[in-house]
């Protein structure tokens, strides 16, 4: 019997924490909120009533850097509503020493390693029988060269070599884009728990907050199944 699988088509915004080589930070997050193309605007609208309703303005941008006592209501909703979402999903890859890892023994630049990473925590979301979108952050070390090395990257990893999977990758503003500061948020979360720091009150709330919701403590990576909170720490070897 032969079944027609109808081909869905999926955004997939990315973000990222102390990846580069040489920062204060030991501990490095990549990580992603996904969810099918035609669900998103409403997504990002929604987002943007939760931040009217708080009293703020509707471009006031989601950023972890910016939680506070002051606004943990609002980061609180936003938590709840991404776990309320069934259209939304997170991917997260935690490396929590990436200082310790000896690039020279595995013949690679930090370079090589990142885009190997960049894979790894993309791979559960990208299926060869879906198509993608993948969105990212734009930051001063994300240039074209490097959006386009990770599109060769991840397109063959897959044998997507005529890029009919991952149709495109490409760097948007975050505050244009409120998913993607979600992502922002989720994100900074986790590296926060990873980084072993607590000195934030706020900070600390929203963290409890994703452990309870989500049900993980983590501290360890959930199923490679998980739909939802899907959580990988990844250690070297």
């Amino acid at each position: 019997m032969l079944y027609n699988y109808r081909m869905s088509l999926y955004n997939v915004y990315c973000d990222e924490s102390c990846h580069l080589e040489n920062d204060e930070s030991s501990a490095m997050v990549l990580g992603a909120i996904w969810c099918p193309f035609e669900h998103a605007p409403e997504a990002n609208k929604r987002i943007r009533e939760i931040i009217k309703h708080h009293n703020m303005s509707t471009d006031f941008e989601i950023k972890w850097s910016k939680v506070s006592q002051g606004k943990i209501d609002l980061y609180l909703d936003l938590i709840d509503y991404f776990f309320d979402n069934s259209n939304l999903s997170a991917r997260l890859l935690v490396v929590p020493d990436k200082k310790s890892i000896d690039h020279a023994r595995f013949d690679q630049t930090h370079d090589d390693w990142y885009y190997k990473m960049y894979f790894t925590m993309l791979k559960n979301i990208v299926t060869p029988k879906d198509e993608f979108n993948i969105f990212i952050d734009i930051k001063d070390t994300i240039g074209s060269s490097k959006i386009a090395r990770l599109h060769d990257v991840i397109s063959n990893s897959i044998y997507d070599f005529d890029k009919k999977v991952v149709r495109k990758i490409q760097t948007v503003r975050s505050h244009e884009v409120a998913i993607l500061q979600l992502a922002d948020l989720i994100i900074g979360a986790v590296g926060y728990k990873n980084r072993k720091l607590s000195t934030s009150s706020g900070k600390m709330k929203i963290i409890d907050r994703i452990i309870e919701r989500s049900e993980y403590n983590l501290k360890s990576s959930t199923l490679p199944t998980e739909k939802k909170f899907n959580y990988f720490i990844w250690r070297a070897g």
